[in-house]
């Protein structure tokens, strides 16, 4: 781009989706080792804002030591006759974009979960300041977003300072999210759609509702709508929600059309409400994953800030990837922590009925919308760090999840002594004990089929499974 020439690495949307490995990683900004981190958008009055303005609070790239990660924030502050407070967390999200189309430098995530790295490559090449990052910044936005007529830029690395407005932003973030609740799904006849993340996740497609925000957590209904007003052909669109098909699952004909188109035929059909059958598609910015538990047929929760392992084993980044990249994958659900307040959360799989476990700080953050009846009965990782732990706490406190647990036929195969081994050998081969051209199979929890099935065995024995149920008092 010619209005780059003073930047010295290349700008463009060729470099979205770029990942830098630890490996070839200059520094560090945010991420998983840093607590405090977080990007804000302000709109203020025109005498307040100085266009151009680039500022660094504490050390700049150059001063920084190869390989270490820092606490960042990212303060971005506009003005413009037409601009509203409710654009705030549109611009915000849109330092996304712009930042990865910088040559080596890669933004994830959104809010106060922001993780950004520099490539050695492109600091070699002379990317030693963040005032050529804020170059790049204001010259994108003023040019993609002409309803921005001033705006200063801010990049704070003193670790004190960081702090200190991180929670300031905490503040705000749930100040915006406030406003966007209590407006109903059934009240509207527009959704909106967001493929900000599909240079990451080609086939996916965000449907933002009153009701269920963005999977990033950072763009309510309100905040899409502005932006399709203000920027039409930009990555956020107007759905014609259609018919509703189903409503407890959050079945929309409007929607199914444009995912469609969105995906370019890859996903064909959303149910809003549910993790199973046609669960909404996850990019990779998600706040936290949804998880289904088979051994008690509830669901996990965990956020991407825990460090450790959920109650299954597993760490958010393996449960991540198994939902990330536009899938849709029965029984993981790319969610954000706001989605977790709406009265349509996993509605159709019983809401929090059928949630079993979640960190303590997502518990702590969301306590309020939990029913009360529930709130106890809903394990954190201080009272299971496992699944047999997991069920004796669901137990002793009767969670509903309980009563599902019901005796179930499976098939078992069984060992065959030496000497039938060998009669069998010499007996002429099988023939398939059953073929289908289409086997639905459950086990678990889980549907699985098998297209032009043939199954050979030797034994199928049906077994009753020891019940769950608690013994009652």
């Amino acid at each position: 781009m010619s209005m780059f020439q003073d930047i010295p690495v290349d700008v463009g949307v060729i470099y979205e989706g770029e990942r830098i490995r630890r490996k070839d990683m200059h520094v560090e900004l945010g991420g998983p080792d840093i607590k405090e981190k977080f990007e804000l958008a302000r709109v203020k009055r025109m005498e307040e804002v100085e266009d151009g303005k680039i500022s660094i609070i504490g050390p700049d790239l150059k001063d920084m030591e190869e390989g270490k990660s820092y606490h960042f924030g990212i303060l971005i502050e506009v003005a413009g006759a037409k601009l509203e407070p409710e654009l705030e967390g549109v611009i915000e999200r849109r330092i996304h974009a712009y930042c990865n189309y910088i040559e080596g430098f890669m933004h994830l995530n959104q809010r106060y979960d922001i993780w950004l790295r520099l490539s050695k490559k492109s600091y070699q090449k002379g990317l030693n300041s963040f005032q050529y990052i804020g170059k790049v910044l204001h010259r994108l936005f003023k040019s993609e977003l002409p309803i921005i007529e001033k705006m200063q830029v801010t990049f704070i690395t003193d670790a004190e300072k960081v702090r200190d407005l991180y929670n300031e932003a905490l503040q705000i973030y749930e100040a915006r999210d406030a406003r966007a609740r209590g407006l109903k799904d059934e009240e509207v006849d527009k959704f909106y759609g967001c493929i900000l993340c599909q240079s990451f996740a080609p086939t996916h497609c965000c449907v933002i509702t009153p009701q269920r925000y963005s999977n990033c957590g950072a763009i309510s209904w309100f905040d899409a709508r502005a932006s399709a007003n203000i920027d039409p052909k930009g990555p956020i669109f107007e759905i014609d929600s259609g018919e509703l098909l189903d409503p407890v699952k959050g079945e929309y004909s409007g929607v199914n059309e444009a995912v469609k188109k969105r995906t370019l035929g890859e996903i064909t059909k959303v149910w809003l409400y549910t993790a199973f059958g046609y669960p909404h598609t996850s990019c990779g910015c998600f706040e936290g994953v949804a998880f289904y538990i088979p051994e008690v047929d509830g669901f996990g929760i965990v956020h991407r800030g825990y460090k450790d392992v959920t109650v299954n084993g597993l760490a958010f980044s393996t449960l991540a990837d198994s939902t990330a990249g536009g899938r849709q994958v029965d029984g993981f659900h790319g969610i954000s922590i706001e989605y977790m307040r709406s009265p349509k959360f996993l509605q159709a799989d019983g809401g929090y009925k059928r949630v079993v476990w979640m960190p303590k700080e997502v518990k702590e953050r969301v306590k309020n919308f939990i029913p009360a009846e529930l709130a106890d009965k809903i394990a954190t990782e201080e009272e299971a760090k496992t699944i047999d732990e997991l069920k004796a706490f669901l137990k002793e406190r009767n969670h509903p999840v309980v009563e599902s647990w019901k005796e179930e036929a499976v098939a078992i195969a069984e060992a065959v002594p030496a000497e039938a081994e060998a009669r069998e050998e010499a007996a002429p081969a099988m023939v398939p004990t059953i073929t289908a051209a289409t086997l639905p199979i459950t086990a678990g929890g889980y549907k699985i089929i098998l297209k032009d099935a043939k199954i050979y065995a030797k034994r199928v024995i049906i077994r009753s499974v020891k019940s769950e149920k608690p013994e009652k008092r």
